[in-house]
């Protein structure tokens, strides 16, 4: 199975930025961890304090973000990269002080905290680095499966997979889940950058995603192509 034709039939977003868990059973936070929720919990100074604390341990973490994606943005600048921790950093620290609760401390506070900044950082980062491009939305003009190089992708058995792939993601999805999946698993649009764009949430362009995914499936399945199958031989 080719890869263009694997990415297809496997695809599923990005799960890695959602820091929202399903519900389980609340461990208890050490004791650093307790202290932290104390103080953001807490009013007047200690809670300023606290919330200052937490500010600075974000923006160490948004910047460490961006400096580790700066190689891939090469045409922003030094001050471009610094507002953009800086942003990352604010919006982290909203959503931590909004999801206190969803602490279930299984980790140390500090840790899960963390992740918010590295989420924050990594998605502006993503959204500036497509801001002013042309998002490729549309199927009918650009090749389904680029011909990059000869070999058993090229075989008659792959071949007609991938034909049937394309019909079915002209025929059995709908005007929005063929937008949503060419965008998101064939042109590599990142899934925030696109729902900014398409004016929606990410939980709706996964749900368009999943629902896009399962139609193909049973379209090729229809169509007599055993997908186990060719997953199995590209393991």
């Amino acid at each position: 199975m080719s890869r263009a034709a694997a990415t297809v039939a496997r695809v599923a977003p990005d799960s890695t930025a959602d820091l929202v868990t399903t519900p389980a059973a609340k461990a208890v936070p050490d004791s650093d961890s307790r202290a932290w929720l104390d103080g953001l919990r807490a009013a007047g100074a200690e809670r300023d304090a606290a919330v200052q604390r937490l500010h600075a341990l974000l923006l160490r973490g948004a910047r460490f973000e961006v400096a580790r994606r700066r190689p891939t943005l090469p045409h922003l600048r030094g001050n471009e990269l610094d507002e953009i921790a800086l942003e990352a950093a604010d919006d982290a620290l909203m959503s931590v002080l909004g999801r206190l609760d969803d602490f279930r401390g299984a980790s140390r506070f500090t840790t899960w905290a963390y992740k918010f900044a590295l989420l924050e950082a990594a998605v502006k980062l993503r959204r500036r680095a497509w801001q002013g491009r042309e998002l490729p939305l549309q199927p009918q003009s650009w090749t389904l499966v680029p011909n990059r190089e000869p070999g058993p992708a090229e075989t008659a058995e792959q071949g007609a997979l991938l034909a049937a792939i394309q019909e079915g993601i002209e025929t059995a999805l709908t005007t929005r889940q063929r937008t949503v999946l060419v965008a998101v698993a064939l042109n590599g649009v990142p899934i925030d950058v696109l729902a900014g764009r398409l004016g929606t949430t990410r939980g709706a362009l996964y749900k368009a995603v999943h629902d896009a995914r399962r139609k193909l499936r049973t379209h090729l399945t229809k169509a007599g192509f055993d997908l186990d199958a060719f997953e199995e031989g590209t393991e």
